[in-house]
């Protein structure tokens, strides 16, 4: 049996052995738009709780737009154009009209990537810049939550008149789902915001994790800030398998964020009935196995239906390597996972710090190998596990270790797929 694992730009093909309780687990993704673009100018006239853009920019003198970083597969070339002529509508200049890039601690965007990102007509038109989240001279302070978290916000965005996230919503390993309020909370919020957000307080809550929404404590504090970050607006789509656009949730965010999260459940979610003896898993694919960072998510997301004690393989590309300098430093320091947690549980969080821990929770309950060949061989050595650089040799270093009779559940889409243990409902007698 052969099967194609998403995996860096073109995939990755592997054999399986036969004989073996295989289970391919894929997201119900919804059909794409035959016209994207007409379904987002429905949404920006006829948007989810409350007046159209072009009512609600009208007498303002300023916008600003906070878009998702390279690593994300967000259409912000599609979606950007009918947004900013429904803003120029009402009367906002091209040269007050800035978009942000929602970077949050990730690096800046190169030249290439801005017209990658935005693409080269809007980037000649409007201010386009990406977020520094480390130079607090940049953020506005807001004050802080009402569970203390100090709140930091590019202050180019909170100055602008109006306030427009676009994004996309897919299971995300700690807000329970991405999107909405995520553009600025996380992408536009400083260093010190940052930092609270992904600190153990949040990180080892249960409800802090994939799906889990609206009763995800994180959720509930990235809501606040938003709103105190005066969020006037969103564009948020879901995506088809091959990243399309299957739907378009515009308008108030709170109402329209919520209203995308079940259309995503309900497309995504994929159970098995009882927990898997291992599952091999990637990151998505290009760009969000970029990074071994970004990586992570595709083995919180297996975590889910793994047994305890069973294996978790990732197949990832990660030809960016191993991800930003702190997140490097940490994991070039060889802990083990144990450790790690002790260490963090009671020392200052550091930037980059929540992924590492996020992966060491898993390792605490499964056996993890990975397939991740842009990661340089001596940083695999202080992997939580075996590390080889081909997809198939990983695959069948798995099953050679695996017991006969055990049941392996494969995700191809990693992360893009909600995945749960549901029990198959008992019989009424």
């Amino acid at each position: 049996m052969k099967l194609s694992l998403a995996f860096d730009k073109t995939g990755a093909e592997i054999e399986l052995p036969d004989g073996l309780a295989i289970r391919v687990l894929r997201s119900r993704f919804a059909d794409a738009l035959d016209d994207p673009q007409r379904a987002i100018r429905a949404g920006l006239q006829n948007p989810i709780g409350c007046a159209s853009l072009e009512e609600l920019a009208t007498g303002k003198r300023s916008a600003a737009i906070s878009v998702c970083d390279i690593t994300r597969p967000a259409p912000n070339r599609i979606v950007l154009p009918p947004v900013i002529a429904a803003l120029e509508q009402a009367g906002i200049s091209a040269s007050h009209i800035s978009i942000l890039i929602a970077t949050g601690l990730h690096r800046e965007a190169t030249e290439s990537e801005l017209n990658e990102i935005v693409g080269p007509e809007i980037l000649a038109r409007h201010p386009v810049h990406s977020h520094r989240a480390k130079h607090e001279d940049e953020q506005a302070f807001l004050g802080e939550t009402t569970t203390g978290t100090p709140i930091y916000i590019d202050r180019r965005f909170v100055e602008a008149d109006l306030h427009i996230t676009l994004g996309f919503i897919e299971p995300h390993l700690m807000a329970g789902f991405s999107g909405g309020r995520k553009l600025i909370s996380i992408g536009l919020a400083g260093e010190k915001t940052i930092k609270r957000l992904h600190s153990p307080a949040f990180m080892r809550d249960p409800a802090a994790s994939e799906g889990s929404f609206p009763d995800n404590p994180l959720h509930r504090e990235l809501m606040e800030i938003a709103a105190r970050a005066r969020h006037d607006f969103m564009v948020d789509v879901a995506l088809t398998r091959d990243k399309q656009i299957a739907k378009v949730f515009a308008g108030q965010p709170h109402a329209a964020h919520a209203q995308g999260v079940q259309f995503v459940r309900d497309s995504t979610l994929a159970t098995v009935d009882q927990p898997a003896d291992a599952v091999i898993t990637t990151s998505g694919g290009y760009p969000l196995d970029l990074t071994f960072y970004q990586a992570v998510k595709g083995v919180t997301a297996a975590a889910h239906i793994v047994k305890p004690g069973g294996a978790i393989l990732l197949v990832a590309a990660c030809r960016e390597g191993v991800g930003s300098p702190e997140f490097s430093a940490l994991l070039r320091r060889g802990l083990h996972w144990e450790a790690l947690l002790d260490e963090l549980a009671g020392a200052p969080v550091d930037v980059d710090q929540w992924q590492a821990e996020k992966l060491a929770m898993v390792a605490r309950k499964a056996g993890l190998s990975f397939c991740v060949p842009g990661v340089p061989e001596e940083d695999r050595a202080r992997l939580w596990g075996p590390a080889v650089s081909d997809p198939q040799q990983a695959v069948d270093d798995l099953f050679a270790r695996l017991p006969v009779g055990s049941s392996v559940v494969i995700i191809p889409e990693g992360p893009y797929v909600f995945t749960q243990v549901l029990p198959e409902p008992v019989a009424a007698d």
